[in-house]
């Protein structure tokens, strides 16, 4: 990962309904969740929802993909795990007591891996 990526990742995190859009999405494991329910669920308008989803999109950290007439949203688990160990790699300066296990785990919360 480069610099350039990191910093728009972190950007795109860094505002406290993406944040929150993108735990949920996170806790909703790789199946994710139609746009509507993440709407409600979080009570965010659907136009607002719709912005912040563009912009955690654009930052490559989550997914939208068409089932028959809803847009189900996940998060990119790959992405997260680039980033993680980009910060880990690079911000650690190989000190041993800062590194912990970095590996996300993509199964909701309470689901049996």
């Amino acid at each position: 990962m480069d610099i350039l990526t990191a910093v728009t990742q972190l950007s795109s995190i860094a505002q406290e309904a993406r944040l929150t859009i993108f735990k949920k999405l996170v806790q909703a494991g790789p199946d994710g969740m139609p746009a509507g329910m993440l709407s409600e669920r979080l009570q965010i308008p659907p136009s607002t929802l719709s912005f912040h989803l563009k912009e955690l999109s654009h930052a490559g950290l989550i997914h939208a993909r068409q089932i028959s007439r809803y847009v189900y949203y996940s998060a990119d688990f790959s992405a997260m795990e680039a980033l993680i160990t980009y910060l880990t790699e690079n911000c650690c300066a190989g000190a041993q007591d800062c590194l912990t296990n970095p590996l996300c785990n993509p199964n909701p919360i309470g689901a049996s891996s």
